[in-house]
């Protein structure tokens, strides 16, 4: 029965949260991309053998980074033009 109450009270609290994910879909993919990212770093890590290899699963990783954002970025800009957008001409 405790267990249930502490499992309940943790759905109740987090249902806000993630149903504004589930509108948000670029931001779950971005989400996504840096878990994938942050997952490849960690196989990359392990197969490297010597500093070369590692400075250049870094270096990877770091470009995934920054194309994710770059993404997510260009998606948010999209839609704040979408929504709202107001032109007055005389």
């Amino acid at each position: 029965m405790r267990l249930f109450l502490i499992l309940a009270a943790t759905a109740t609290v987090a249902s806000p949260a993630l149903a504004s994910d589930r509108r948000d879909t670029h931001w779950l993919d971005y989400r996504t991309d840096i878990a994938e990212a942050r997952r490849e770093l960690a196989s990359d890590l392990r197969r490297a053998d010597t500093r070369q290899d590692r400075n250049e699963a870094y270096a990877e990783y770091r470009r995934e980074l920054a194309d994710a954002r770059r993404d997510y970025n260009q998606e948010v800009r999209e839609r704040r033009g979408r929504r709202g957008t107001v032109r007055v001409e005389d």
